[in-house]
């Protein structure tokens, strides 16, 4: 039986790129305590999250200026230095992606990214710009994983069949939700573990 995935579909941040606001913020905030409740209740993942989802970055700086001008220097470090949290690429995997590319594979993205600091982070990793014929990014279409509708997005500007397509994302909430719309999926933590998963499906050779 010939195997049915012929596509695959890329999550970016932590998979391809590191992101992580700790390599930012365990430099201006290093006691760890003290750093873990800026990140929890100041510059929290869901006020990210509305930049992802097309809030302007000056807008949302500052709003928590405002609610939190104590800590006017930190807040605008998110913006200002927000690369200090991109230091590289994820081991392995921008290799992985080019191998596909080579076997002519077809590539496509679905990320959960600021459209401003995710044309920054092309111009930063030029792969990123080459390696896609596709790539659905949440801040521009205002929609963000796991809604199942960012996925839609892909399916349908693409004409893509989800039954052939293999998801990557290091997010369980959004490898679930690419299953539910019938995608195979793989759950990302390493990129030994990837490339055994694409060697299985035949997407790599040994």
């Amino acid at each position: 039986m010939t195997n049915p995935i012929t596509t695959v579909v890329f999550d970016i941040g932590n998979v391809l790129v590191e992101w992580n606001p700790e390599h930012l913020y365990s430099r201006l905030i290093p006691d760890d305590a003290q750093r873990q409740v800026f990140l929890e209740t100041v510059c929290t993942a869901e006020w990210n999250l509305q930049q992802d989802l097309g809030r302007p970055w000056p807008e949302a700086v500052a709003m928590l200026v405002q609610q939190h001008p104590d800590k006017a220097d930190l807040i605008e470090a998110y913006y200002k230095d927000w690369h200090d949290m991109v230091p590289g690429e994820i081991p392995g995997t921008p290799a992985l992606l080019a191998a596909l590319k080579a076997n002519g594979t077809p590539l496509y993205a679905i990320t959960n990214f600021s459209s401003e600091k995710f044309a920054e982070t092309q111009d930063r990793f030029p792969f990123l710009k080459t390696s896609f014929l596709d790539i659905v990014v949440s801040g521009d279409e205002r929609l963000a994983k796991p809604e199942p509708q960012i996925y839609q997005v892909l399916f349908q500007r693409n004409g893509l069949d989800p039954a052939a397509c293999l998801f990557i994302d290091d997010s369980a909430q959004n490898v679930a939700m690419a299953r539910e719309l019938g995608m195979t999926a793989h759950h990302f933590k390493e990129a030994g573990e990837l490339e055994a998963d694409l060697v299985a499906l035949g997407l790599l050779a040994v």
